[in-house]
C-alpha cells in the first residue's frame, strides 16, 4: 500500500522541526521550543513510523541521540556510546513499559535538568572529560579541568578492590538554584543577558574556551607591556583579566552527580545500585535520593513523593529516571538506536498559572521572521518572574484561542521557557477583542508575506534596507562567534544605521574617522573628538578583515548556516568566489551540508545586491580566500589530514587553519586516503582505524615538522624514510 503523500510530508516536517530544536538546545543552549513540543513532536514522529516502517532512515531523529559535537571544540569518540532515553508522561504510558520490560528490581533516582558528561579515568587518573554530544562522539571540555572543583582528579584508594585500567563515568553538571541566582546577578550587572534557566547556564560554563581566554589575557598583557602601551591596552587586559576570572569562577560552582557506568575493563559489577557504591567509594559524588525497590507501586510511590517536592530539591529536576537494577538483565534487554530499553524517563508536567495577557506586539527577527511577543501581567512561574511569552506565529495565536485581555493558562515549558497554554473562557467578560497580524512590517512598512505557498511564518521581504533586519546582521556580523568585533553591539549598529554613517554591512569595513565623527555616538566633547568607543572599533574592524574565511560566511547571514556548516564548506573551497560559482548539487554532496542548506547557499548567491555586499568587502580589503603561506609552493597541496584528540598549541579550528592555509584538505575521517592522521589525547577510534588501515600517525612534535617542513620531513620524523 502507498504511503499517502500529506504523510511524508508531515514526516519530513517534523524531521526538519526536531532537528532544529536539537541544534538550538544542544549546540548554542539556547533552546527555541518548550520540552513539550519537542516532546509531542518526537511521539508525532514515533507514531508515523511505527505505522510505515519505510520512512524510518538513518537520519531520522528516532534513530540518534541529538546534540552533534560542534566545531568550536575538539571531538571526543566516547569509548562506548551514551544513550538518550525515552520518555514517559503518565501512569498509563508508564505501565506500558513496565508491560515490556517484566519483573524486576528498579532503580529510582532524579532526572537533573543539566548537561551530560563522560569522564574517562585510567587506572584511577583523569583523562578526559567530553559532553554527550551525538553519543558516540562528544566535545572535549578537558580545557576546563582545572578549574573544575565537583569531580576529582584522582580516585580515592579502597582497600580490596582495583581500580580498572578504562573507566568511563557519565553524569550530569548542574548549577544549585542558589549558584544559578547568584550566577544571573553577576552576568546582568555586566550588561550581559541573563541565563534562561540553570541548565543553560551550566552548559554555557562547561563549553566555553578556557583556552582562548587564557590566550587572550597573555596577548592582552604583551600588548599593554609593550613600549608603545596606553590606556587602551591597560584597560583591554583588565577586561579581558575580569572575563577570565569570571570563568573560572563560574566553573568552580559548577556541581556534578554520577549516573551512569560505560565503559569498565577489569571490573565486574552485577547491578547499577553496585555500581553506585563503588564510585561514591572512590570519592565521586553520587546522589543520596537514588532508591532500589521491588515493586511497580514502590516506583510510583517514588515519582509520586519526588513530584511533590520538585521544588524543595538544591537543583532542578524534571523527573524521573527508572532503571533495571541489575547489569545482565539490562544487556538482555538491550538497546533501541537511541535508547536503552532497560531505562525510562518520567516527565512530570511543566508548572502552570493563571495571569492576565495585556497585549501582543511583534518582533522582526535577522532573517524577517515576524514573531508575536505577548505581553503578560508579571507572574512568578517556576522560580522566577514571567513578563513575556512567545507565540511562534499568527497561527498559533488563533490555535490556542487567545484573545487581548484574556486570563489565560501559562507554563514555563520545560520549567524553562514562558508558553501560553490557552484562555480561561469562563472569566471572559466581553471587552476582550483579537488580535490581528500586521500586514505591513512595523518597521520599515513594507508588506509581509509568506516565502513559500505552505509556510506558516510572515517575513518582512524588504531583506536589503529594513531597519530591524539591517541591525541584527550588523549585531550577528560582530558577536563573539562570527568576526568577533569588540564595539559593534546594539546601540553601535543602531547608531551607524540611523545616523547615515553607513546603509548596510557592506559599508562597514570602509569606516574612516571622518565618516564615525559625523555620529553623536562616536565623539565626545564640543569639538566632536573622536571617542574611545570608535577607535575600538575602527581598530577592530581592520583587525577582523583577514579573519578565517569561514568567519564571512557566517557574516553573510545566510540562512542554516552557522560555524559548523561554515567551517565544513572551507574544508572543501578555498574561497568565496569557489563556493558562489559551486552549483547546489556539488555544494550538497560536502559533509554536513545535505540538499536544503546547499539550496539556500545558491538562492543566496543568486541575489545581486548580496554581491554587492561581497564586492563592497573586497574593496574595502576584506580576505575572502583561505589564508596562504606567504612564500613557496603550498607544502601540503594534495594532502588529506585528519586531526583528533587534544593539541596543546593548537585549537582543532587552528589546526585545521594551519593544514588549508598551506594547501592541504582538514578531513573529519580516516580512510585509505588519509595521508597523516595526527593524534591527541582522546584520540579514540579515529586513531584505531589509522592503525588498522596503515596510515602514518603522528604527535604534536609531528604535526609541527609537517606544518614547518613539509610531508617528507614528517615521514623522516616518524622513521619512514
Amino acid at each position: 500500500m502507498s504511503i499517502p503523500a500529506a504523510v511524508r510530508k508531515r514526516r519530513d516536517e517534523l524531521v526538519e522541526l526536531i532537528e532544529q530544536a536539537r541544534t538550538q538546545y544542544y549546540s548554542h543552549d539556547k533552546p527555541t521550543i518548550s520540552d513539550a513540543d519537542y516532546d509531542k513532536y518526537f511521539a508525532e514522529l514515533v507514531d508515523i513510523e511505527a505505522k510505515h516502517p519505510e520512512l524510518v532512515s538513518a537520519d531520522s531523529p528516532t534513530q540518534s541521540v541529538g546534540g552533534e559535537a560542534t566545531e568550536e571544540f575538539g571531538e571526543f569518540e566516547h569509548p562506548t556510546k551514551m544513550w538518550s532515553l525515552d520518555n514517559v508522561f503518565d501512569d498509563s504510558e508508564l505501565d506500558a513499559w513496565f508491560a515490556r520490560v517484566g519483573n524486576h528490581n528498579f532503580l529510582c533516582e532524579l532526572k537533573i535538568d543539566g548537561l551530560a558528561i563522560n569522564a574517562v579515568y585510567r587506572n584511577g587518573e583523569l583523562e578526559t572529560i567530553a559532553t554527550r554530544g551525538s553519543g558516540s562522539v562528544g566535545e572535549n571540555v578537558t580545557a576546563s579541568l582545572e578549574y573544575l572543583t565537583c569531580i576529582p582528579r584522582k580516585l580515592k584508594a579502597v582497600k580490596g578492590t582495583k581500580f580498572p585500567e578504562l573507566l568511563e563515568v557519565r553524569g550530569e553538571v548542574y548549577f544549585s538554584l542558589a549558584e544559578f541566582d547568584q550566577i544571573n546577578l553577576e552576568v546582568t550587572a555586566t550588561g550581559r543577558t541573563a541565563f534562561a534557566n540553570p541548565r543553560n547556564a551550566a552548559a554555557g560554563t562547561l563549553r566555553q574556551r578556557i583556552d582562548n581566554r587564557l590566550e587572550a589575557v597573555a596577548e592582552a598583557k604583551k600588548r599593554a607591556e609593550g613600549k608603545s602601551a596606553d590606556s587602551k591596552q591597560a584597560a583591554s587586559l583588565a577586561k579581558h583579566v575580569d572575563e577570565l576570572e569570571r570563568a573560572k569562577s563560574a566553573l568552580s560552582r559548577l556541581g556534578l552527580i554520577v549516573h551512569g557506568i560505560g565503559a569498565h575493563e577489569g571490573l565486574e559489577i552485577p547491578a547499577q545500585s553496585h555500581a553506585y557504591e563503588l564510585l561514591k567509594s572512590w570519592g565521586l559524588p553520587t546522589s543520596d535520593r537514588v532508591k532500589v525497590v521491588k515493586s511497580v507501586k514502590e516506583v510510583k510511590e517514588y515519582i509520586k513523593h519526588h513530584g511533590e517536592h520538585r521544588h524543595d530539591i538544591e537543583h532542578d529536576i524534571d523527573g524521573v529516571v527508572i532503571k533495571i537494577d541489575s547489569l545482565n538483565e539490562q544487556q538482555e534487554l538491550g538497546y533501541t538506536a537511541r535508547a536503552p530499553r532497560w531505562a525510562i524517563a518520567f516527565k512530570y508536567p511543566p508548572t502552570v498559572v493563571r495571569t492576565r495577557l495585556l497585549d501582543i506586539g511583534v518582533q522582526v527577527g535577522r532573517t524577517g521572521r515576524i514573531t508575536p511577543r505577548a505581553a503578560v501581567e508579571p507572574v512568578l512561574v517556576a522560580g522566577s518572574t514571567v513578563s513575556f511569552a512567545t507565540l511562534h506565529n499568527g497561527y498559533e495565536v488563533k490555535r490556542k484561542g487567545v484573545l487581548l485581555g484574556d486570563m489565560i493558562f501559562l507554563r514555563k515549558a520545560g520549567d524553562v521557557i514562558p508558553e501560553i497554554l490557552g484562555p480561561v473562557v469562563e472569566l471572559r467578560d466581553g471587552s476582550e477583542r483579537e488580535f490581528k497580524m500586521p500586514t505591513k512590517c512595523p518597521e520599515c512598512g513594507s508588506k509581509l508575506a509568506t516565502e513559500k505557498e505552505d509556510d506558516k511564518d510572515l517575513r518582512c521581504l524588504n531583506t536589503r534596507s529594513c531597519p530591524a533586519q539591517l541591525r541584527g546582521r550588523l549585531e550577528h556580523l560582530g558577536s563573539r562567534s562570527v568576526l568577533d568585533i569588540e564595539g559593534l553591539g546594539e546601540k553601535a549598529a543602531r547608531a551607524l544605521l540611523e545616523e547615515k554613517v553607513i546603509s548596510d554591512e557592506g559599508d562597514l569595513f570602509a569606516l574612516t574617522a571622518e565618516d564615525l565623527q559625523r555620529s553623536d555616538f562616536f565623539v565626545k566633547g564640543a569639538n566632536r573628538e573622536l571617542a574611545e568607543n570608535a577607535k575600538l572599533l575602527l581598530n577592530q574592524l581592520e583587525l577582523a578583515k583577514t579573519k578565517p574565511l569561514w568567519r564571512f560566511i557566517c557574516a553573510l547571514s545566510m540562512r542554516h548556516i552557522g560555524p559548523p556548516t561554515a567551517q565544513a564548506l572551507t574544508r572543501e573551497f578555498n574561497s568565496l568566489d569557489e563556493i558562489a560559482k559551486a552549483p547546489a548539487e556539488q555544494l550538497a554532496r560536502v559533509e554536513g551540508i545535505g540538499q536544503t542548506i546547499a539550496d539556500s547557499i545558491s538562492q543566496w548567491f543568486a541575489e545581486p545586491w548580496h554581491l554587492d555586499i561581497i564586492k563592497k568587502w573586497k574593496d574595502s580589503g576584506v580576505v575572502l580566500q583561505q589564508a596562504q603561506v606567504e612564500s613557496g609552493p603550498m607544502p601540503l597541496a594534495g594532502l588529506t589530514i585528519v586531526v583528533t584528540g587534544t593539541l596543546n598549541d593548537f585549537t582543532r579550528d587552528g589546526a585545521a587553519e594551519e593544514i588549508t592555509s598551506r594547501g592541504g584538505k582538514a578531513s573529519g575521517s580516516v580512510s585509505k586516503n588519509t595521508d597523516f592522521v595526527v593524534v591527541g589525547p582522546g584520540a579514540g577510534s579515529k586513531e584505531a582505524k589509522a592503525i588498522e588501515l596503515g596510515r602514518p600517525i603522528l604527535d604534536e612534535a609531528g604535526f609541527k615538522i609537517l606544518l614547518a617542513d613539509g610531508p617528507d620531513a614528517a615521514k623522516a620524523h616518524l622513521g619512514l624514510n
